[in-house]
């Protein structure tokens, strides 16, 4: 069945029930159930870690990642990465990335897809499995040069595969003269 085109986006896609969309957290959203996860990579990142702790957190099928806590409560969470930025600039200075991300609907894509070859994972929004597909950071804005609005969409049919539905997705191969 032919469901027509989707465009590829450098920030990734989101494919699910529209009713069920509507109700996504994207980037700057709140968190939605409270929670949040902090990493920490960087120059330091070893010397942090014998001092704070913090687990690897593996975010490639390749088992690479940052140190850090998964779902910690968001106060809880801010404070951690705070009492990390302040032991870099009263110690040694910048080498120090952290980050807190909040459990917005995106950020549970991401997290879904940490360990998939293809960094594609499904959320339950609105009652609804909606499935997530992330970009990897050096792929998306160099390979594909923008959206729809440059001509970049390719066709979406849904086929029957062994009693179940599946979403293909065409898109060519990367081609450098382009």
């Amino acid at each position: 069945m032919q469901l027509g085109d989707l465009p590829v986006d450098r920030c990734g896609m989101v494919l699910g029930d529209a009713q069920a969309l509507d109700d996504f957290t994207g980037l700057d959203g709140q968190s939605t159930d409270g929670l949040a996860d902090v990493t920490y990579w960087g120059k330091y990142e070893d010397t942090v870690h014998a001092q704070f702790g913090g687990d690897r957190i593996s975010q490639h099928p390749s088992g690479h990642g940052p140190r850090g806590w998964l779902d910690l409560p968001l106060a809880e969470a801010e404070a951690v990465a705070e009492r990390l930025r302040i032991w870099t600039q009263e110690g040694p200075g910048n080498g120090l990335m952290v980050s807190v991300d909040a459990h917005t609907d995106f950020h549970r894509f991401n997290r879904a897809g940490w360990r998939h070859p293809l960094l594609a994972g499904v959320i339950d929004l609105g009652g609804c499995p909606v499935l997530g597909l992330s970009w990897d950071p050096g792929d998306h804005s160099i390979r594909h040069h923008g959206e729809r609005a440059d001509g970049q969409v390719y066709p979406a049919t849904l086929e029957a595969r062994a009693g179940e539905a599946v979403l293909r997705w065409t898109i060519p191969p990367y081609d450098p003269d382009l």
